[in-house]
């Protein structure tokens, strides 16, 4: 029997955000070591990824709003493609095919995902996914990978079902009935605000629906939504860099090469910063040195990211859906100096922690759901008008996981970007390491890896300004802001030491920071 379920109004958001230069869909990579037997990798997706019901349904959109409808007709070879890099080929060839499938859109006649099994000219095995935005969010699709992916090669192919949570894709996934829960707790003025539009909104809709030719209503519903993203709305707009433009429908994508993450922890951990702060720093800086390096004046320059904001309940982690909001966050590439550049980021990012704009733009998206087409348009033109890129950071297992049997090596996944926006970034923790991808249009930065290859630069900067200020002055930024105004520790403070005694000094100086990763991360 076919099975029709209305959409959520968050995800139906999604669904219609699709347009040829900037499609709704996140895409991810992982490089295997050795090669993945094709046939075992099939049998694991039918029996553990077809468990959950939207694989294998179709989201279809009409005058009514949107349903996920069972495909009488599925076929998962339809979704899983086999192909061949031939010699000579590495890195940039894999990148030039996952570029090419992020430019690509999924066929909406059939459920939207995709994966690509690529065999490398090393030996190594690659699969690139495509899953449409509507069917989950990042976080949502960790939980996924984590009930197809074993913690060792000899796992026994099992026909293992997903968690509870996971099998009943749907759940309350709406933000109307989500905001509803939060409401029984103390809110702020702020949020009872979002909470009473957003009911007023939904009122004035169904009435809409009933009569479809009142232009007033129409004004009415665009009115309150209006309301609801006033704050948003008056947010200035960020600096104007090449990064910002008319974006079109060719994509470019890099990688770096993974990081240690305990040496980044243990720098953040002497600096009393999070890894997220230093993370965000050594990408602003990154940012910056492309910048420079392509002549444009950086002085004074901010670029606005928007940074999902994960509102899940711990148990929710494998249900499907889109429960997440957005905070805007400014970068400061106007400052050279790596330590003030992260003791600047330290204080945006805690005072977001304490306002209500994910919560906001939760709600937001799901006005816009309900709302006709064109008022999400305008949505969509405010936001991007007045930010530079998307920018995620997503936990990977803390551990290796295997899939179908073969060790995943490194693992990078983007979120897509809405409206006018040309660049996502990507920052993915896995088996002890980090690594930064790039997301770009080609209209705006045809070179994503010479952003990509700075990043390990800006880390060392830190890195060596760490090794060469006083330990009990690090984590206080008015003192290094003293040092940095006196000019005892500049910018060029960061260069590395040339001599053999310095550099094996620097070296001894690296293992004590790591080590204090490891313990921490133990602890």
């Amino acid at each position: 029997m076919t099975v029709r379920e209305r959409v959520s109004h968050v995800d139906t958001a999604w669904l219609r955000m699709d347009r040829p230069e900037n499609l709704m869909q996140i895409v991810g990579v992982m490089i295997f070591v050795g090669r993945i037997d094709a046939a075992r990798l099939k049998r694991t997706l039918a029996k553990r990824l077809l468990r959950y019901r939207r694989f294998r349904q179709i989201a279809t959109l009409d005058a009514d709003g949107a349903c996920w409808v069972d495909d009488a007709d599925f076929d998962i070879d339809r979704h899983l493609r086999h192909s061949l890099l031939p010699a000579p080929s590495g890195k940039h060839e894999l990148q030039k095919v996952v570029a090419e499938m992020a430019s690509e859109p999924l066929n909406p006649a059939r459920p939207r995902w995709e994966f690509n099994l690529v065999e490398l000219a090393d030996g190594n095995s690659a699969l690139v996914a495509r899953i449409h935005h509507a069917l989950a969010d990042g976080i949502a699709l960790i939980g996924v990978m984590n009930t197809l992916t074993d913690e060792r090669s000899d796992a026994p192919e099992d026909d293992r079902q997903p968690t509870q949570s996971g099998a009943n894709d749907s759940g309350d996934t709406d933000a109307g009935n989500l905001l509803w829960r939060w409401a029984l707790a103390p809110l702020t003025d702020v949020t009872q605000g979002v909470l009473s539009v957003g009911g007023q909104l939904w009122g004035q809709y169904l009435g809409l629906r009933k009569q479809p030719g009142a232009i007033a209503d129409y004004a009415r519903v665009a009115a309150a939504i209006a309301e609801e993203i006033g704050r948003l709305a008056l947010l200035p707009g960020d600096s104007q860099t090449r990064f910002k433009g008319q974006p079109g429908t060719v994509k470019r994508v890099a990688w770096s090469e993974p990081a240690s993450l305990a040496e980044i922890k243990a720098c953040g951990k002497l600096l009393g910063c999070s890894v997220n702060d230093t993370l965000l720093s050594c990408v602003a800086g990154a940012l910056r040195g492309y910048l420079v390096a392509k002549g444009e004046r950086v002085e004074n320059t901010e670029i606005r990211v928007m940074v999902p904001v994960n509102l899940r309940a711990p148990d929710e982690t494998e249900t499907l859906g889109n429960r997440f909001g957005l905070v805007a966050l400014e970068l400061p590439l106007g400052i050279d100096n790596p330590l003030a550049r992260l003791y600047a980021i330290r204080a945006r990012m805690a005072a977001l922690k304490g306002s209500y704009q994910a919560l906001l733009t939760f709600a937001l998206l799901g006005a816009t759901g309900m709302a006709p087409s064109f008022v999400e348009e305008q949505v969509l033109k405010v936001l991007a008008s007045k930010t530079t890129a998307v920018m995620t950071n997503v936990p990977g297992a803390a551990q290796a996981r295997y899939l179908a049997g073969a060790r995943i090596d490194q693992q990078m996944v983007w979120v897509p970007q809405a409206g006018d926006i040309g660049m996502g970034v990507s920052v993915l923790s896995y088996d002890g390491r980090v690594q930064f991808g790039l997301l770009t249009d080609k209209t705006m930065v045809d070179d994503p890896q010479n952003i990509v290859d700075r990043f390990a630069d800006e880390f060392e900067k830190l890195l060596w300004l760490v090794l060469l200020q006083p330990v009990d002055r690090l984590a206080d930024p008015k003192a290094v802001a003293e040092d940095l105004a006196r000019g005892a520790r500049g910018p060029r403070a960061a260069a590395r030491p040339q001599s053999a005694s310095s550099a094996r000094a620097a070296s001894t100086s690296r293992r004590s920071i790591a080590s204090i990763g490891t313990k921490s991360a133990a602890s």
